[in-house]
């Protein structure tokens, strides 16, 4: 590797061996080698951090914006640890000659969201450059939280635990990537881009006990199901005929020769649960807008170690990759 490639921010395989190559060579510790989507670590109580940039091109879709995106994207990272959002702090990168009027609705959607979350910006920055050296705008947000549900972890999965997804997968990256290339296809697909703490808080107080969740962003359900059963030792089991995915994500997929589980969600997760858990969890779920979809979809056995495996409409099994080279970049 002699040089960065957009590869190497697509959340597949180029991402994970840049992590590890260069980020984990310099900073490793035992915290930041969990590799979780939030750290957890210790003030009054136990807390968990998280920190993100957003970088998405078109700044506006239907079902969000940027700004939207970037609290979401935070918060659920908190939400994903088990933590309940409190406070963020902001960065603004803006690109010369960026309109006020947008500038407004981004940051008005951005307090919207906040809303949602019982969340508060607490400190920020803005930086303007010249026209050219950005597209458009920026934004880091960094999310510290308190660990209202304890004990998630991406490598305490076994044998019997049931996987269950909060709702449809791939919508947001097949309606970004329609966006971004122009392509004119007459249907309702939008952005799942939306706070999942609700639906998380919904959980914990149902007593449904989670062993692992994580929202399926970058390369999509397959990226989090092939970590989870690297990191324990398992064999992710799906059944395709089970995983909720849209008409429109469906079509869109065979129209460019897409995997849907490759697709980044912006609103959708995915959990391992007890067995006796899972039908509760769904019932829940259901129970709630954003979890109108929720599914089990798999099962966890040992018939594949460190694989997930999709078995397939008419019986078939294959390995479901992580996904490689560069599918939809900037999608967050």
């Amino acid at each position: 590797m002699k040089e960065i490639l957009l590869e190497h921010g697509g959340g597949g395989e180029s991402t994970g061996k840049l992590i590890n190559d260069i980020f984990l060579e310099a900073f490793s510790n035992e915290t930041l080698n969990k590799l979780e989507d939030a750290s957890p670590f210790f003030a009054d109580g136990k807390m968990a951090m998280t920190t993100d940039s957003y970088t998405v091109n078109p700044v506006f879709f239907s079902g969000g914006n940027i700004g939207k995106l970037s609290i979401c994207g935070t918060c659920n990272d908190l939400a994903m640890m088990g933590a309940k959002p409190g406070y963020i702090s902001c960065g603004f990168i803006i690109e010369e000659g960026f309109g006020i009027d947008e500038l407004k609705t981004i940051v008005k959607s951005m307090s919207e969201e906040l809303k949602k979350n019982n969340a508060v910006i607490i400190t920020g920055d803005t930086k303007v450059v010249p026209r050219g050296n950005a597209d458009k705008i920026y934004i880091n947000t960094t999310g510290v939280g308190e660990i209202v549900y304890d004990g998630l972890s991406s490598s305490g999965i076994g044998e019997g635990d049931m996987i269950v997804v909060s709702n449809s997968i791939g919508e947001h990256g097949a309606h970004i990537f329609v966006m971004r290339e122009g392509i004119n296809i007459k249907s309702d697909l939008k952005s799942d881009c939306r706070s999942l703490w609700p639906l998380v808080d919904l959980l914990i107080k149902a007593g449904i006990r989670i062993k692992a969740i994580r929202d399926a962003t970058r390369g999509g359900l397959s990226a989090v199901l092939n970590e989870w059963a690297r990191q324990s030792n398992v064999c992710i089991k799906l059944k395709e005929e089970l995983i909720p995915v849209k008409r429109e994500v469906k079509g869109i997929c065979e129209l460019l020769g897409f995997e849907p589980y490759h697709l980044a969600c912006e609103g959708t997760f995915v959990m391992a649960v007890d067995r006796e858990d899972a039908d509760k969890a769904v019932e829940a779920m259901r129970s709630h807008e954003y979890g109108s979809n929720a599914a089990v979809i798999g099962t966890v056995d040992s018939e594949f170690i460190s694989k997930a495996v999709l078995e397939t409409g008419i019986g078939t099994k294959r390995i479901l990759d992580i996904p490689a080279g560069v599918l939809l970049p900037r999608i967050c």
